[in-house]
């Protein structure tokens, strides 16, 4: 898949709008991973944007991202890059041919430190 139908997808499955953002940072500023990520919540919307997707699929800050949404509650546009993000993590995974979860496969992953809505948000993700 080339970036212009991989940038395609993406807005496609996060519904954002790239080119309301005004660069202000704010996103960022918010970040509680800022320091972790190669590539900051602005630069994942200026990435999605300009079609360099490609770079953001091999990047390990799809990973660093909490998804805690600070960077949509703290956007004066409501450009939401969380969301960006989330469709770029299951544009790789799809890619990869991974997205499916049975409901046989939860018991492997219960945990006692892990909250139930983790395993039912990964469940709802991976079983389209």
């Amino acid at each position: 898949m080339n970036n212009k139908n991989l940038r395609e997808e993406v807005l496609r499955i996060s519904g954002v709008n790239p080119k309301k953002c005004m660069r202000c940072g704010k996103c960022s500023a918010t970040c509680p991973a800022y320091d972790e990520m190669e590539y900051h919540p602005h630069q994942f919307v200026y990435m999605v944007e300009s079609g360099d997707i490609s770079s953001l699929l091999d990047s390990e800050s799809l990973y660093r991202c909490l998804s805690c949404f600070a960077c949509i509650d703290r956007c004066p546009r409501n450009v939401e890059p969380a969301k960006l993000v989330e469709a770029i993590r299951l544009s790789k995974i799809r890619k990869q041919g991974a997205n499916h979860m049975t409901a046989n496969d939860v018991p492997a992953l219960l945990d006692e430190d892990m909250p139930q809505q983790a395993i039912v948000s990964a469940f709802r993700k991976y079983s389209k």
